[in-house]
């Protein structure tokens, strides 16, 4: 009977939205590489609007892991209700470490701004949500300078469950060893620490934020998330975080199913920040 339930939202969301598959991201030569990552874009079909808000979402998994096809529903959700929404792969580690995932994620916001018009998306309302590995992923490739973002062109950012945004502090007290490939994605060196971290990087050209957390998420999660807001709160007093009651991983499932609330709190935040 469950089985028959996720069939019939499948179909749901897919009359809704249509999906455009392992579209390529990354420019020249290198978007030919065999390996070459790709992403998946979900548009709103029949939509009468003449350019939809764009969503990025960059998935979680450690850094290590995750893949884009998990999120189709995510996809399909959003594009329901009238967000063009981009899903990337990204290459992870140990074949790329935390540097190069940036690097990924900054084309992808590249792409969009130069090409999401092609998909009936605005490229002047470009949105970032990222869930765990994904939210220091996005928000990095926006705040840190050396990724050519203008943080400014960019109208807000998501964080769900956000890992990962002062790794410089939390590699301190936890150096990096072989597990989870840590060492290679983060390397010895506390300068690449910092640069790998959002919270040195807010400013007051740092788009808006909304922030969700889980109450029965990681320690190291939770006092991320606090540290952030308590920096980012003198640009943006207005911020406060929406505690959940869930663990890590439902933070980001629940998207998969079309009803859930969060659709229309991060529609509202779009449409405000526009």
């Amino acid at each position: 009977m469950r089985f028959i339930f996720v069939i019939f939202v499948l179909l749901l969301a897919s009359c809704s939205s249509k999906k455009f598959k392992d579209v390529s991201y990354l420019r020249g030569s290198n978007s030919e590489m065999a390996n070459s990552p790709k992403m998946n874009v979900f548009v709103p079909r029949n939509s009468m609007a003449k350019q939809s808000p764009v969503l990025i979402f960059v998935h979680g998994g450690n850094w290590n892991s995750g893949r884009k096809g998990t999120y189709d529903l995510l996809g399909r959700n959003f594009a329901k209700k009238g967000v063009v929404t981009i899903i990337p792969d990204y290459i992870l580690s140990p074949n790329a470490d935390y540097d190069g995932m940036t690097q990924q994620i900054a084309a992808v916001i590249q792409w969009a701004k130069d090409s999401v018009r092609k998909y009936k998306g605005n490229p002047n309302e470009i949105f970032i949500t990222g869930h765990s590995a994904g939210g220091q992923l996005g928000a990095l490739a926006v705040m840190n300078p050396k990724y050519g973002i203008d943080a400014s062109s960019i109208s807000g950012i998501i964080f769900n469950d956000a890992a990962g945004l002062d790794m410089k502090r939390y590699l301190m007290e936890n150096p990096p060893t072989v597990v989870d490939n840590y060492l290679t994605t983060w390397t010895k060196n506390p300068d690449n620490w910092q640069q790998a971290s959002p919270i040195y990087f807010i400013n007051k050209d740092t788009p808006p934020f909304l922030i969700y957390i889980g109450d029965k998420t990681y320690a190291s999660i939770k006092t991320g998330n606090s540290n952030f807001i308590a920096a980012l709160h003198p640009f943006q007093p207005d911020v406060t975080p929406i505690h959940l009651n869930k663990k890590h991983v439902p933070m980001v499932t629940q998207y998969f199913w079309p009803w859930s609330n969060r659709f229309d709190e991060v529609i509202k935040f779009m449409k405000t920040n526009r």
